[in-house]
C-alpha cells in the first residue's frame, strides 16, 4: 500500500468538559490537504480554527477521529522536530538577540546550533544587519520575521501559523504576505494558516477552508489557482475580486446561523 502524503483529518470531533457544561468545539471534520500545499483556515470566532491547528501541532488531541501527516500522527512529527509554529504574538525572549532567539528552537530540541543555518534563515527573512538586535529594537513586522525564521529552524515538513500578521497594519501586513509567500516557495513545507482576512487567505493559499461555528465544522473548501509567485498587483485584478467575493459569500453563509451566539462574545476556540 502506498504511503499517504499530506494532511488527513478524518471524522474529527473535539469536546471540552463533561456533561451539560461541555462544549463541542469541532464536529465531524474531514479534510485532505496535499503535501507541500498552502491552506488558509477562515471563519468566525468560535469556529474551531485554532483548535484544528492545535490538533495538527500535537498541542491537543481529538476526542474522536484521527489526524495524520504523511501517514504519521502529529506526535511523531513533533518529537522529531518536523513541526514549525508561528503565532500572532512572536513571544521572543527580550534578552536574546535575533540570532539567539532563532537558535532557541534548536536548543530546546537538544540539537547542535548550526550558526551558518541561522544566518541563512536571517537572510531568508530579510533581517541581515539585525543579527545582534534585541526584540525591543525591532518593528512589529521584523519581530514576526524572527518568529517565522525560528519556526523554520528545524526544517519542518509542517508549518502552522495562527494569525501571524493579525496585529500589523494593512500595508505592513501585505508586505509580510508577499515575504511569507517567498519564504514558503523556497522552503516548501506543508503550510496551514489561520486568518480572519479574506484577502490574505486568497492571496496566500492554494485552498481556503471555510469553517462554521457551534460546533466547528468545514462548510466549504475553495481552490485558489492563481499562478505563483503572486504579486500585490493581483489584488487589483477582477479575478482576485471575484474569488474573494466567493470566499466572502461562503463565509457569510457559514456565519449567519451562529450570529446570535457571536453577539454574546462566546467562543469555543
Amino acid at each position: 500500500m502506498s504511503r499517504s502524503t499530506g494532511i488527513r483529518i478524518d471524522g474529527v470531533t473535539r469536546r471540552y468538559g463533561d456533561g451539560r457544561e461541555s462544549v463541542l468545539a469541532l464536529d465531524g471534520v474531514d479534510l485532505h490537504l496535499p503535501d507541500q500545499s498552502f491552506t488558509a483556515l477562515i471563519g468566525a470566532s468560535g469556529c474551531g480554527k485554532s483548535t484544528l491547528l492545535r490538533l495538527l501541532g500535537d498541542l491537543d488531541a481529538p476526542t474522536t477521529g484521527s489526524v495524520s501527516i504523511d501517514g504519521e500522527p502529529p506526535a511523531a512529527l513533533r518529537r522529531s522536530g518536523r513541526i514549525g509554529v508561528a503565532f500572532q504574538d512572536p513571544s521572543l525572549l527580550p534578552w536574546r538577540s535575533v540570532r539567539r532567539n532563532i537558535a532557541l528552537t534548536l536548543e530546546a530540541a537538544g540539537r547542535r546550533v548550526d550558526w551558518g543555518r541561522i544566518d541563512d534563515l536571517i537572510a531568508l527573512v530579510g533581517l541581515q544587519g539585525f543579527e545582534r538586535a534585541r526584540p525591543s529594537q525591532l518593528s512589529g513586522g521584523m519581530r514576526q520575521r524572527v518568529s517565522i525564521a525560528r519556526a523554520l529552524a528545524l526544517q519542518p515538513t509542517l508549518l502552522l501559523m495562527d494569525e501571524p500578521f493579525g496585529a500589523l497594519d494593512e500595508l505592513l501586513r501585505m508586505t509580510m504576505n508577499v515575504e511569507l509567500q517567498r519564504i514558503w516557495l523556497e522552503q516548501r513545507a506543508t503550510a496551514v494558516m489561520v486568518t480572519h482576512s479574506v484577502a490574505e487567505a486568497v492571496f496566500l493559499a492554494d485552498r481556503v477552508v471555510v469553517m462554521g461555528a457551534r460546533p466547528g465544522r468545514v462548510v466549504d473548501v475553495l481552490d485558489i489557482d492563481f499562478a505563483r509567485p503572486r504579486t500585490p498587483d493581483l489584488l487589483q485584478s477582477p479575478a482576485f475580486h471575484a474569488r474573494s467575493a466567493e470566499v466572502s459569500a461562503a463565509l457569510h453563509a457559514a456565519v449567519a446561523p451562529g450570529m446570535a451566539g457571536d453577539a454574546t462574545g462566546e467562543s469555543a476556540a
